[in-house]
């Protein structure tokens, strides 16, 4: 059976594509939309007419024969990404900037025939995820698995949410005062993002610094919730608070120029936001994008990055960068 587009976030399915779009505007009209805005580059936001509970049909998805573990290449190696560490303390140190997000790209080549959508399968069975889910527009040349444990942004009704992540470690006792004054850090400018787009005073900090449990490791979360503003709409939303400020850094401006300047490859879906928006029903779920895989050309791409502040440490976070991507290489590699 041909490979049809279709997408999937938690256990439902979307299918029967009826309208893709790169304007965000497009929201307004309604409908229920999947939706990948890449960190760098066009939305894509697909609109299906069918979204279902029901078990998927095994013919729509393909095999995975998945890529060698030894064949990732990396856009920054070891002593690049370290040295983007410690240019990173010199400005912050100067005080351009407090905390900025340093990420790097790895690659490895894909054989033909490979569905992004078996790597999905893969990645549920092998690293469940609150956020995770796929995208499958083969005529876009859109393929995009995501085992994102991060909220960008929810909203029900009026009730929008982020619940940023900083702090990783492989048990809990490896959070770091660094990580908690990080993540704090974060707090303020996610709580300022979303104050853009809100009613005065109605932006709360839920829960703060709770430790979430996921395969292989553990991490640093808060939650802010928020009332969204009479007559603010979804482009508003998106505006205040793309990109996510837990992998830009703060102030978010100057971050991102920094970030232009040592990246050496451009991030692309990663640490973008994936998910879905239901215009009608005014409901949205949008995960950051880490922990996330995307195909380009005849390559498997996945990103990984951290959290650099004045007093990190550049092997550390060099590996904190490599725990990241450890679980997610090992099931890339899997065969279905």
């Amino acid at each position: 059976m041909a490979r049809m587009p279709m997408a999937r976030f938690g256990d439902i399915y979307a299918s029967n594509l009826v309208q893709v779009s790169s304007n965000i505007e497009d929201l307004q009209a309604g409908g229920r939309w999947a939706v990948a805005i890449p960190f760098v580059g066009k939305p894509v936001l697909a609109r299906f007419s069918t979204w279902s509970e029901s078990a998927v049909d095994p013919e729509l998805i393909g095999t995975w024969t998945g890529v060698s573990p030894d064949s990732w290449v990396s856009s920054l190696d070891q002593d690049s990404y370290m040295n983007a560490v410690r240019t990173t303390q010199t400005r912050i140190e100067r005080g351009d900037v407090y905390q900025v997000n340093i990420c790097r790209v790895r690659t490895a080549e894909l054989p033909p025939g490979n569905d992004i959508m078996a790597l999905d399968a893969l990645l549920q069975e092998g690293n469940p995820a609150p956020f995770g889910g796929a995208m499958r527009l083969p005529e876009q040349g859109v393929h995009i698995a995501c085992a994102s444990p991060e909220l960008f942004l929810s909203r029900n009704g009026s009730v929008i949410a982020s619940g940023p992540i900083k702090g990783t470690a492989t048990e809990a006792s490896g959070i770091s005062g660094k990580d908690e004054a990080e993540n704090i850090m974060i707090v303020d400018l996610v709580r300022n993002d979303l104050s853009r787009c809100a009613d005065t005073g109605s932006v709360f900090v839920s829960d703060l610094l709770e430790i979430q449990i996921h395969p292989g490791l553990v991490q640093l979360v808060s939650t802010i919730t928020a009332t969204l503003a009479a007559g603010s709409d979804w482009v508003d939303l998106i505006e205040a608070t793309f990109p996510p400020g837990s992998v830009t850094g703060a102030p978010k401006s100057t971050a991102l120029k920094l970030i232009a300047e040592l990246e050496t490859e451009d991030r692309s879906y990663y640490c973008g936001a994936f998910g879905w928006i239901d215009a009608d029903n005014h409901q949205a779920e949008l995960a950051v994008a880490i922990r996330t895989f995307w195909i380009h050309g005849s390559d498997l791409k996945f990103g990984t990055g951290a959290g650099i502040t004045w007093n990190s440490d550049a092997e550390h976070e060099w590996e904190e960068t490599e725990l990241k991507a450890r679980r997610l290489s090992e099931v890339a590699s899997w065969n279905r």
